[in-house]
């Protein structure tokens, strides 16, 4: 019997180890099929405190790796194929078909960014095109650069980079904006930022790094080339919480539901922390913020059955 198992790896889950180990709660960390989370696909992090030089993503994800296992968290290399929550024993049966009890269960499992499917943004992943303007954003101060999508997130991330570039392309699919009004008004009233209407993005060229950017207008056919610097794509993430569904309490878009105030999920000794639960910020640091919290919830809901036993 475990008494901590964190699913899931990344800022919130070695954090959530970090804390647990120290505790003297012995975690066993299982890191799923990305170890270090969304972050390994990053080049270079600035923003993340204590990195007065930055960091590559993958290199931090390894320091947090290191300072989890200083502490005693054992990291397996393994994904939690099925999770049974219910009752004071978890039950959670790895891809290779071990059996895992475990009497809390931190989840951590981030969340996946949602991608057009064009074959560039793979080649140019961390050398011009990302999915997050608050991480990245700052690399790209005084160019031009193309935002894809009509929602709140894009909109957040055209007006977000309206204030480093010097011109913010927003490529939107229909003649229509889905963001709310006050989201709408502000990338309208904004002036470098220029609404592409009834547009998609076809291709993504570069040599080095990402240069051309082909936008097809979807009612004339007409094929615009943009030379930008950065291409960010802004039509939503995906959390990973599906083996989670049916047991946890989450929103319409499979975001975990946490208590106010906690990382506490409907089910007792199961805790949520990370891009898991927070489809607001998404950010490294308020992940690993929340997997702190994470484990402190965890630690207290432990005494507090010592107490009752």
């Amino acid at each position: 019997m475990i008494d901590c198992v964190i699913v899931g790896s990344g800022p919130a889950g070695y954090t959530a180890a970090i804390y647990a180990a120290r505790a003297g709660m012995n975690p066993v960390l299982y890191t799923g099929d990305t170890p270090g989370g969304q972050l390994t696909t990053t080049t270079d992090v600035e923003n993340f405190p204590g990195y007065p030089s930055g960091v590559t993503g993958p290199e931090m994800m390894m320091d947090l790796q290191k300072q989890a296992e200083r502490f005693g968290t054992k990291v397996h290399y393994n994904m939690v194929d099925v999770a049974i929550l219910s009752g004071d024993v978890k039950t959670l049966i790895l891809d290779n078909g071990q059996t895992v009890l475990a009497k809390t269960v931190l989840v951590s499992t981030g969340a996946t960014a949602k991608w057009l499917g064009l074959p560039g943004e793979v080649t140019y992943n961390g050398k011009g095109v990302s999915a997050c303007a608050v991480c990245d954003g700052f690399f790209y101060r005084g160019q031009e650069v193309v935002v894809v999508g009509g929602g709140d997130t894009a909109c957040e991330e055209a007006s977000y980079l309206a204030k480093l570039c010097t011109k913010v392309y927003l490529v939107v699919r229909r003649d229509e904006l889905r963001a709310s009004l006050i989201m709408q008004k502000r990338v309208q009233n904004t002036h470098n930022i220029e609404i592409l209407w009834n547009s998609e993005t076809v291709d993504l060229q570069g040599e080095d790094g990402l240069e051309l950017v082909k936008i097809k207008n979807r009612t004339s056919g007409e094929i615009l080339d943009l030379k930008v610097g950065g291409f960010f794509v802004a039509i939503g993430h995906k959390p990973n919480t599906d083996i989670f569904k049916g047991q946890l309490d989450m929103d319409e878009a499979g975001y975990i539901i946490t208590k106010a105030g906690s990382t506490q999920t409907n089910i007792e000794g199961v805790f949520a922390c990370g891009d898991a639960q927070d489809n607001v910020y998404r950010q490294a640091i308020t992940a690993a913020g929340t997997g702190c919290m994470a484990a402190l919830d965890a630690e207290r809901y432990m005494a507090s059955k010592e107490t009752v036993a």
